[in-house]
Protein backbone atom coordinates (compact mmCIF):
# COMPACT_ATOMS: atom_id res chain seq x y z
CA UNK A 1 0.00 0.00 0.00
CA UNK A 2 1.38 2.99 -0.96
CA UNK A 3 0.91 6.40 1.05
CA UNK A 4 1.97 10.41 1.53
CA UNK A 5 1.63 12.58 4.30
CA UNK A 6 1.61 16.16 4.40
CA UNK A 7 2.08 18.35 7.57
CA UNK A 8 0.77 21.11 8.48
CA UNK A 9 0.42 23.21 11.64
CA UNK A 10 -1.70 25.86 13.29
CA UNK A 11 -1.88 27.52 16.84
CA UNK A 12 -5.18 26.95 18.90
CA UNK A 13 -5.67 27.42 23.00
CA UNK A 14 -7.63 25.43 24.81
CA UNK A 15 -7.93 23.66 28.04
CA UNK A 16 -8.90 20.91 29.96
CA UNK A 17 -11.31 21.63 32.50
CA UNK A 18 -11.17 18.44 34.88
CA UNK A 19 -7.43 17.65 34.81
CA UNK A 20 -5.83 17.63 38.01
CA UNK A 21 -2.83 19.07 36.79
CA UNK A 22 -2.26 22.61 35.13
CA UNK A 23 -3.83 22.06 31.83
CA UNK A 24 -6.91 22.74 33.83
CA UNK A 25 -5.86 26.71 33.53
CA UNK A 26 -5.94 28.55 29.52
CA UNK A 27 -3.01 27.89 27.49
CA UNK A 28 -2.06 27.03 24.83
CA UNK A 29 -0.41 25.28 21.32
CA UNK A 30 1.55 25.27 18.21
CA UNK A 31 -0.04 21.99 17.02
CA UNK A 32 1.31 20.16 14.31
CA UNK A 33 -1.40 17.60 11.87
CA UNK A 34 0.20 14.87 9.84
CA UNK A 35 -2.69 13.72 6.44
CA UNK A 36 -1.88 10.21 5.66
CA UNK A 37 -3.80 9.20 2.00
CA UNK A 38 -4.03 5.98 0.10
CA UNK A 39 -4.53 5.96 -3.39
CA UNK A 40 -3.48 4.96 -6.47
CA UNK A 41 -0.81 7.00 -8.00
CA UNK A 42 -2.29 8.80 -10.90
CA UNK A 43 -1.43 7.42 -14.53
CA UNK A 44 -2.01 9.39 -17.27
CA UNK A 45 0.13 11.36 -19.69
CA UNK A 46 -1.19 15.16 -19.72
CA UNK A 47 -2.82 15.11 -16.55
CA UNK A 48 -1.38 17.61 -13.82
CA UNK A 49 -1.29 14.68 -11.20
CA UNK A 50 0.40 12.00 -13.27
CA UNK A 51 2.92 10.30 -11.03
CA UNK A 52 1.04 11.41 -7.91
CA UNK A 53 -1.80 10.03 -5.50
CA UNK A 54 -2.57 13.35 -5.04
CA UNK A 55 -0.56 16.50 -5.20
CA UNK A 56 0.59 18.05 -2.40
CA UNK A 57 -0.97 21.34 -2.88
CA UNK A 58 -4.38 20.37 -3.30
CA UNK A 59 -4.22 17.86 0.46
CA UNK A 60 -3.27 21.53 2.08
CA UNK A 61 -6.19 23.55 0.56
CA UNK A 62 -8.25 21.22 1.31
CA UNK A 63 -7.46 20.67 4.77
CA UNK A 64 -7.05 24.58 5.18
CA UNK A 65 -10.14 24.95 4.10
CA UNK A 66 -12.08 22.69 6.02
CA UNK A 67 -10.47 22.53 9.76
CA UNK A 68 -6.40 24.42 9.69
CA UNK A 69 -8.21 28.00 8.99
CA UNK A 70 -11.07 27.35 11.15
CA UNK A 71 -8.92 25.85 14.16
CA UNK A 72 -5.63 28.49 13.97
CA UNK A 73 -5.56 30.79 16.63
CA UNK A 74 -8.80 29.89 17.84
CA UNK A 75 -9.65 29.05 21.47
CA UNK A 76 -10.72 25.51 21.39
CA UNK A 77 -13.50 24.76 24.15
CA UNK A 78 -15.76 21.93 25.40
CA UNK A 79 -19.33 22.89 24.75
CA UNK A 80 -20.52 22.05 28.53
CA UNK A 81 -17.18 24.51 29.93
CA UNK A 82 -19.51 26.96 30.64
CA UNK A 83 -17.39 29.35 32.55
CA UNK A 84 -15.18 29.71 29.59
CA UNK A 85 -17.42 29.40 26.95
CA UNK A 86 -19.74 32.01 28.40
CA UNK A 87 -16.60 34.79 29.04
CA UNK A 88 -15.39 33.89 24.96
CA UNK A 89 -19.04 34.77 23.93
CA UNK A 90 -18.78 38.02 25.37
CA UNK A 91 -15.51 38.96 23.86
CA UNK A 92 -16.47 41.12 20.47
CA UNK A 93 -14.77 38.96 16.90
CA UNK A 94 -13.15 36.25 19.02
CA UNK A 95 -12.59 33.53 17.47
CA UNK A 96 -13.93 31.00 19.10
CA UNK A 97 -14.85 26.43 18.67
CA UNK A 98 -17.57 25.12 20.59
CA UNK A 99 -17.08 21.34 20.29
CA UNK A 100 -19.00 18.39 21.80
CA UNK A 101 -16.32 16.96 23.96
CA UNK A 102 -13.13 17.66 26.15
CA UNK A 103 -10.23 19.58 23.77
CA UNK A 104 -7.59 16.85 24.67
CA UNK A 105 -5.31 15.96 21.27
CA UNK A 106 -6.89 12.44 21.71
CA UNK A 107 -10.36 14.09 20.82
CA UNK A 108 -9.21 16.50 18.60
CA UNK A 109 -7.60 14.62 16.36
CA UNK A 110 -10.96 12.24 15.89
CA UNK A 111 -12.79 15.36 15.51
CA UNK A 112 -9.89 16.31 12.88
CA UNK A 113 -10.03 12.43 10.85
CA UNK A 114 -13.77 12.75 10.90
CA UNK A 115 -14.04 15.96 9.30
CA UNK A 116 -11.21 15.33 7.22
CA UNK A 117 -12.32 11.90 6.04
CA UNK A 118 -15.23 13.42 3.93
CA UNK A 119 -12.98 15.98 2.43
CA UNK A 120 -10.75 13.34 0.84
CA UNK A 121 -12.90 10.08 0.13
CA UNK A 122 -12.95 9.88 -3.50
CA UNK A 123 -11.87 13.15 -4.47
CA UNK A 124 -11.54 13.90 -8.01
CA UNK A 125 -13.22 10.38 -8.94
CA UNK A 126 -10.17 8.44 -7.62
CA UNK A 127 -9.81 5.80 -5.24
CA UNK A 128 -8.40 7.93 -2.23
CA UNK A 129 -8.92 7.38 1.55
CA UNK A 130 -7.82 9.27 4.38
CA UNK A 131 -6.06 6.33 6.72
CA UNK A 132 -4.43 8.07 8.91
CA UNK A 133 -4.68 11.71 11.27
CA UNK A 134 -1.15 12.15 13.48
CA UNK A 135 -2.19 15.31 15.84
CA UNK A 136 1.06 16.90 17.51
CA UNK A 137 -0.13 18.73 20.81
CA UNK A 138 4.03 18.99 21.45
CA UNK A 139 6.73 17.87 19.98
CA UNK A 140 6.82 15.26 22.47
CA UNK A 141 3.00 14.35 23.24
CA UNK A 142 0.40 13.38 20.14
CA UNK A 143 -2.23 11.08 19.33
CA UNK A 144 -3.16 9.27 15.88
CA UNK A 145 -6.05 7.72 14.61
CA UNK A 146 -6.12 5.26 11.98
CA UNK A 147 -8.93 4.52 9.46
Amino acid sequence: MLTITRKLEFDAGHRIPDHSSQCRNLHGHRYTLQITLTGEVVQKDGESDNGMIMDFGDIKALANEHLVNLWDHSFIVYEKDYIIKNFLEKLPGHKTVVIDRVPTVENLAKIAFDILKVVYHGRFGRTLELTKVTLYETPNCWAEIDG
